[in-house]
């Protein structure tokens, strides 16, 4: 009996065991691994419609909006609730506007979920809501994102395109695309493990993480300007290409920076890659012509090879090593002090000054100002330009290098250079981020700072450059940019165009560079155009009154008042008259006939054809002429 008893004690001490041990595991399981199960059981039981990534807002430096986000529904499919696949098939394609066959083979694939892309990506409200409405089986809608630019194609090059998969491509979408990304959300379905719904069982929503917020130095009012301005020029001129930049002085911050021709940031696939990639104003590389002569005419200033009462005799040509280099202005300009060297754009006086500082000096301040090399502006694409190498040229490259033949620049390189000529001689780097926000706070987390680079003039050189170039819009060949109260200062540039090694005749890039408030500069802007026709090829006749008008909305825009003092307009401005080519308005609809820049039109009688003119096509008139058109 008493062995018998003890069995049944050990017996029940051994279920005991059993049953703490298997408490003890179900605890364990319950209490400290049942997230973790719990979470894999949903993983099992979820399937999950992505929904895309909210990207950062970008915004001007002014916090006003450039690039938002709309929504743009996705159409996704779960393939094992898909019962009649066929009718299903049928019925979605015909809903999106597409053939069968186009998205046949999504329903093909043995997948939990499936997008149907790209027929099905970032649709229509209105096609969404008709897909709602059918109610297929197995099909469903995410609430997705796509980019949203409330100006359009503005500022087109600098923000680059964004991907179908809402990742950024080129541009600053591309640069930052870290900082935009975000996070992506989802739409959770809970299914069977044969992806039957469960009708039971609610699904939840993990909404997408905003990336951080960009803004930029842009001043989207300037930049508008600017586009305007290059579009006028386009319609106008007909170019090979247009482009500009506006900067500040101070901090080499990009204001405003555009390109022609341009394109659509949303239906960017219609365009060749070639334009989305080339963002002129830091991408093309060309020879400045007079523009460059800042960099020459500082550096003559800083090493003090000529003073600027020091008379020049220009005979229309100089000769170096044998080679006759003319002046632009044919038989010269005479008897001039140095100050009138660079207020008539005398091509031999500037080689005067590239010979009297020579090969390495020259070189070492076309080196300073940043030419020959990559500025490090936050954006793709930027050229380096190519300089000469001063080891393998002669008198004649250093010439013509010194009134900007030879060498080859960027519209960036140049007027970061000029900023530095005009600020107190400091060189910064450009750069076009302001800071990252947090989203829907108008919160900075980082700003960015002026960059220095190095000073490459004294500030007392800096100064004089300020006047002369006051100088050259008062009284040379930019009089046409000048502005009453302003004191703009600035320089022409007429650049040829070499093809094998050989400058065409007739092709030109026009240009001018200006900057104002000469006494305290805030804005300097630059325009070229490459080819235009039906114009006089001068960069004073042509781009200057376009920067003019730049000049004057952005120094608005800034709210810089008009002040007394600066150097007055030269009186023969008025009497001096340019000559322009009158254009064929023969057979035209006198309505599609606009406002003329140069000279007035007068249109006399009702018809609706223009039948004769005069003066004839192709002849001269003068400035601010009548040209008089007459109807049937």
């Amino acid at each position: 009996m008493k062995i018998v008893r003890n069995r049944i004690f050990i017996l029940l001490y051994v279920f005991f065991i059993m049953f703490l041990i298997v408490a003890l595991r179900v605890g364990y399981v319950q209490v400290v691994k049942g997230e973790i199960y719990i979470e894999r059981a949903f993983r099992l039981w979820t399937r999950n419609i992505p929904v895309s990534n909210q990207r950062g807002k970008i915004f001007d430096r002014n916090g006003k909006l450039i690039v938002g986000n709309t929504l743009a529904p996705t159409v996704s499919i779960i393939p094992k609730q898909i019962k009649d696949k066929e009718y299903t098939l049928g019925k979605l394609a015909s809903l999106l506007g597409v053939k069968k066959e186009d998205i046949a083979h999504h329903f093909k694939k043995n997948v939990s979920v499936e997008i149907i892309k790209p027929a099905g990506k970032n649709i229509d409200l209105e096609t969404a809501k008709r897909i709602i409405a059918a109610d297929l089986e197995g099909v469903y809608i995410s609430s997705d994102v796509i980019r949203y630019y409330p100006y359009g194609n503005t500022l087109s090059h600098v923000l680059g395109i964004v991907g179908i998969d809402n990742q950024g491509i080129t541009g600053v979408e591309y640069i930052y695309d870290n900082f935009l990304m975000g996070r992506p959300g989802s739409q959770n379905i809970y299914t069977d493990a044969h992806g039957n719904k469960y009708p039971d069982l609610t699904g939840t929503y993990t909404p997408p993480g905003s990336g951080f917020d960009l803004y930029l130095t842009i001043d989207i009012d300037m930049q508008l300007t600017l586009e305007r301005v290059l579009d006028n020029a386009a319609a106008l001129y007909d170019p090979v290409e247009v482009f500009g930049l506006v900067m500040d002085p101070k901090t080499s911050e990009i204001l405003a920076m555009a390109s022609r021709p341009n394109f659509d940031l949303i239906n960017y696939q219609k365009y060749d890659q070639e334009l989305f990639n080339r963002n002129l104003p830091i991408w093309k590389s060309f020879e400045p012509g007079s523009t460059f002569k800042i960099v020459t005419y500082s550096a003559g200033l800083e090493e003090k090879v000529f003073s600027l009462n020091e008379r020049f005799y220009d005979p229309g040509f100089t000769v170096i090593d044998g080679a006759r280099i003319r002046c632009w202005k044919a038989g010269g300009h005479g008897d001039q002090n140095f100050v009138e060297v660079i207020q008539n754009s005398c091509n031999p006086g500037f080689v005067s000054i590239g010979m009297r500082l020579g090969k390495e000096k020259l070189f070492s301040y076309i080196d300073a100002f940043g030419f020959g090399k990559k500025t490090g502006v936050d954006l793709l694409g930027e050229s380096t330009g190519i300089v000469f190498n001063p080891e393998k040229i002669g008198n004649v490259e250093v010439a013509t290098s010194a009134f900007g033949q030879g060498n080859t620049v960027t519209p960036l390189q140049l007027v970061n250079a000029t900023n530095a000529a005009v600020n107190g001689g400091v060189l910064n780097t450009p750069y076009i981020l302001k800071g990252f926000g947090i989203p829907g706070t108008n919160t900075l987390i980082f700003q960015q700072d002026t960059k220095f680079v190095r000073r490459v003039i004294s500030e007392e050189t800096s100064a004089v450059m300020r006047d002369v170039l006051e100088r050259v819009v008062a009284l040379g060949t930019a009089r046409s940019a000048y502005i009453e109260g302003y004191r703009v200062g600035g320089k022409t540039g007429t650049a040829q165009i070499p093809i094998d090694g050989v400058y065409v005749p007739g092709k030109y890039i026009l240009s001018f560079l200006g900057i104002a408030p000469m006494n305290d500069p805030r804005v300097s802007a630059y325009i070229a155009i490459n080819q235009p026709k039906t114009s006089i090829q001068y960069g004073g006749v042509i781009v200057a009154p376009m920067l003019k008008e730049v000049l004057l909305d952005s120094l608005s825009l800034m709210d810089v008042e008009k002040q007394e003092g600066g150097i007055p307009r030269d009186p023969r401005w008025w009497v001096d008259k340019f000559l322009y080519t009158v254009d064929d308005y023969i057979g035209r609809n006198p309505k599609t006939i606009g406002f003329h820049p140069h000279y007035r039109i007068k249109i006399i009688g009702d018809g609706d054809v223009i039948i004769a003119q005069s003066p004839d096509p192709g002849e001269k008139i003068v400035q601010d002429g009548y040209v008089i058109l007459y109807t049937n």
